[in-house]
């Protein structure tokens, strides 16, 4: 079985899961950034039938390219082992499964919301999202006030 969350779980964990996705994202972007930068000497080199390259800073540009492509890769694991579902890497979106009347369903959160205010079935994804009911309970810190 894999792992689900309450509510009240998931809400702990949001500090750290972003905190993960933001660090997932920059990575990600800093190997597409160098990615494309090594393109575009490539189509320098064969648009001029060739250049004199910087081979030393070029490999240290790969190199930094596949550190950051590994730091994303590495990041993306830690979601995978503490059981949440990175579902967009881009638009900062989560899913955190739940078992809710004996189903298994997915709190969704998405970069930049407060709290986890939605869910959806397995099967709908984003686009079904719908507002927590009173099925799913009040996070832990709503009951203490």
């Amino acid at each position: 079985m894999n792992k689900t969350f309450t509510l009240a779980e998931a809400q702990t964990m949001l500090p750290v899961v972003e905190a993960l996705l933001k660090r997932a994202q920059a990575a990600a972007t800093r190997a597409a950034e160098i990615e494309l930068e090594m393109q575009m000497l490539s189509q320098r080199i064969f648009l001029s039938g060739g250049l004199h390259v910087d081979v030393v800073a070029a490999a240290r540009r790969r190199a930094e390219r596949e550190k950051a492509m590994q730091e994303a890769k590495d990041t993306l694991a830690e979601f995978e082992a503490i059981g949440v579902l990175l579902k967009d890497l881009e638009k900062g979106l989560l899913d955190f499964p739940c078992v809710v009347d004996g189903k298994t369903v997915l709190l969704c959160w998405k970069l930049g919301e407060k709290e986890i205010g939605y869910w959806h079935s397995e099967d709908d994804g984003f686009a079904g999202r719908k507002p927590l009911d009173a099925r799913f309970g009040k996070p832990e810190r709503e009951r203490l006030n």
